[in-house]
């Protein structure tokens, strides 16, 4: 069944890119430089190819951002990573590629790593006008982190103007509540050095709703019911100076704050009733006020020399990062207001990570051969006391909840890469290799776990040139996933009184071998994924029919194969209208162990995306952009369809220097996630997500001085991703 699917889909693609060809031969479009397009009625569709907006990379999707009318409405980069082919972003604004992969986001060639709240503020920050190009990295080369399945490279516009230049970018969210972005940047570039700040302020209000059934064969039937208000503050600034010593030497320093402020109310009910759905067993509401602060220290420093063929890089990072939370679970009946259970917790948690690499490559005619060596040092110590009201209104310890965790992780990387062109043909490969040690301890449990393992991770692709017009890739790596450290950390993090998840700290690391395709042809490019996961991470639920307590435990499976087929391609309707579309096949095949069953389905999905560019009288821009995504899930749990349209304008004034934007998120409010537990025989087990990302964006974007220098981001580490 599989292999006919992927056929069929297959023979479509290659009828449709048959006839295409023949078209654009017809009307002459040889090259990809062309700067004018026949007319054509809309009966006979064109592929564009007025101007290259799409290219391959080493066989990475390469699209320009700035200059792209395609993007020109959107309110900043995430908006455009919404629209990016082979990038998705969900309804909490994570940031995926190829369905489940997490990526690492490079800002001009170095790793940009933060909280995700932190991260999607920044990109929010970032213009269409700012973002010169984002390439899309799906395989990367042992060159990298073996912990990077993914790479988001964006590339910021340049331009080495003297003087003084900044710029101010506002947005505001409405919903129910409104949310506010403010971020402010000025840079001063003198020609020998580069001085720069960076400052932002965001606050405001988001909702969340969540609603769950829970019955267990022959047990009691439970619902759930959850409404959350986020008054959330966040105050971040960074400041940075980057020297050039001569034409050989290079210097930069960076340091950077981010400090977080959440208050939550999450109000909720718990109502049960026996399996006859006959008599009611409890009937109760919960109160969590929850307050949560965050505060970030960074400080990075990094060096290097160029000399004719050869490059030295070397690159120091600190970060620290510390949590604290302090919660209240408050259960009452409903009918009489008795409380009748009532537990608080206190919860702090310490991250503290250094790391140090050195990068050296040389250039030996027509080949590159490049060396690295990587050290990193991650602690974190966590601390939760849960505290339980007694018959006598006085709190007590809690020792069932209660725990303290240590987790201590070195890592010695080091790796060797060769690349040379030959005509045509251009070859990469590398060898990366990594030694991690790790010790967990949770303190309070006596569990100590602890890890030592050298992995092995090669990599190679081959990338052909046929002309300007087309050309192919394929690529081969083996890569590795750690847990990151809340999947290890043994607590209890709960959704209602009697609904949580728990972390594992004998999880192990997954391993991904995967090979990919990649074939141009002008603004048309298509790609095929195929590959194995073992070891893999995920979360799984146990239902407890005396207690009505359902958990999420973290654990993992033997293994998953998986593919993707993935295509995208320009249309040129009229000379005012564009339209990009975007179509992905998904195949997973997984084995689950759950309970005293194995679980193994074939399970297909497709996501489509349109996007509709129409150029407006008097430079008006407007946008439409549908999203919709078939039926998926996993062998345990369905995932009902779902869609989302985005409409938006652009408008812009001053010669550019001010940008104004209105659009409307997500109009049909359709974009909340269903899950259904397939399995009836054992448990009836559904629930739903809801964000509040049907909204109203205003945005205003302005830039002022003399120069539009712009400014080096900050390195950050792969480390740092994991204390997410």
């Amino acid at each position: 069944m599989m292999i006919k699917l992927w056929l069929l889909l297959l023979l479509l693609f290659l009828s449709f890119f048959g006839k295409a060809q023949d078209i654009a031969k017809r009307k002459g479009a040889d090259s990809l430089t062309e700067t004018k397009t026949s007319t054509t009625s809309i009966s006979e569709v064109v592929i564009q190819s007025t101007s290259r907006k799409i290219k391959l990379n080493d066989g990475n999707l390469v699209m320009a951002v700035s200059g792209n009318k395609d993007f020109k409405t959107s309110t900043h980069l995430l908006d455009i990573l919404r629209k990016t082919p082979g990038v998705s972003v969900d309804q909490e604004d994570g940031i995926f590629i190829g369905g489940r992969i997490a990526p690492a986001i490079f800002i001009d060639g170095k790793q940009m790593v933060m909280s995700n709240q932190e991260l999607q503020a920044y990109l929010r920050s970032l213009s269409p006008e700012m973002v010169e190009s984002i390439e899309v990295n799906t395989n990367p080369s042992s060159k990298y982190d073996a912990e990077f399945k993914g790479i988001i490279e964006i590339r910021l516009k340049k331009n080495v103007n003297l003087g003084l230049k900044g710029s101010y970018n506002g947005n505001v969210y409405a919903n129910k509540f409104s949310y506010r972005e403010n971020s402010f940047n000025i840079s001063y570039h003198t020609g020998k050095a580069t001085y720069n700040v960076q400052a932002g302020l965001n606050d405001g209000i988001s909702t969340y709703r969540y609603n769950a059934l829970q019955h267990l064969a022959n047990t009691n039937i439970m619902r759930t019911h959850t409404y959350q208000e986020d008054q959330g503050k966040v105050y971040s600034i960074q400041a940075g100076a980057d020297f050039k010593l001569n034409d050989k030497n290079r210097l930069g320093f960076n340091l950077r704050g981010n400090f977080r402020t959440n208050d939550r109310l999450r109000n909720g009910s718990l109502y049960a009733v026996d399996k006859n759905e006959s008599q009611t067993i409890f009937n109760t509401i919960s109160e969590s006020p929850i307050h949560y602060n965050q505060d970030n220290y960074g400080v990075t420093a990094d060096y290097s020399f160029l000399n004719k063929g050869f490059k030295l890089n070397v690159l120091g990072n600190y970060l620290s990062v510390k949590n604290m939370q302090q919660d209240h679970f408050i259960n009452k009946d409903k009918s009489s207001s008795e409380v009748l259970s009532y537990w608080k917790s206190d919860m702090f948690n310490k991250i503290d990570i250094y790391s140090g690499q050195v990068d050296a490559s040389q250039k030996i005619g027509n080949a590159d051969i490049e060396a690295g060596f990587k050290y990193s040092n991650s602690v974190t110590n966590n601390n939760i006391r849960y505290d339980t009201l007694s018959v006598n209104n006085q709190f007590i310890f809690d020792p069932t909840r209660s725990n303290v965790f240590t987790y201590k992780e070195n890592i010695i990387a080091g790796y060797l890469a060769y690349r040379q062109k030959f005509e045509k043909l251009q070859i990469n490969a590398g060898l990366r290799v990594e030694n991690t040690r790790s010790i967990s301890d949770a303190v309070t449990t006596n569990s100590v776990v602890s890890r030592n393992y050298l992995e092995w991770l090669p990599s190679l692709s081959l990338n052909y040139t046929f002309n300007k017009s087309s050309e192919f890739s394929l690529s081969y790596s083996r890569k590795i996933t750690r847990p990151v450290f809340s999947q290890l950390n043994p607590f209890r993090f709960y959704f209602s009184p009697l609904n949580y998840w728990i972390g594992n700290p004998y999880l192990q690391p997954s391993f991904t071998t995967q090979i990919k395709a990649a074939y141009r042809y002008k603004n048309w490019v298509t790609s095929f994924t195929v590959g194995k996961e073992k070891d893999v991470m995920t979360r799984y639920p146990l239902y407890n029919p005396e207690t009505n307590v359902l958990e999420y435990l973290g654990a993992n499976l033997p293994y998953r194969n998986f593919a993707i087929l993935e295509t995208s391609f320009p249309v040129k309707i009229t000379k005012w209208w564009n339209m990009t579309s975007q179509i992905t096949g998904y195949y997973n095949y997984e084995l689950r162990p759950y309970l005293d069953e194995v679980f193994a389905l074939n399970i297909y999905n497709y996501e489509v995306r349109m996007n509709h560019t129409f150029s407006l009288p008097k430079g008006v821009m407007m946008n439409v952009f549908a999203n919709y995504e078939s039926r998926t899930g996993n062998s345990l749990y369905i995932i009902k369809p779902r869609y989302t349209v985005d409409v938006s304008v652009q408008k812009s004034w001053f010669d550019n220097k001010l940008n104004t934007k209105i659009g409307y998120n997500n109009i049909f409010d359709s974009y909340d996630q269903h899950l259904e537990f397939r399995h009836k025989q054992i448990m009836d087990n559904r629930f739903t997500h809801w964000w509040d990302s049907s909204r109203l964006t205003l945005a205003l974007s302005y830039n002022f001085g003399s120069s539009k220098y712009q400014v080096k981001e900050i390195q950050k580490t792969e480390e740092e991703n994991r204390t997410r």
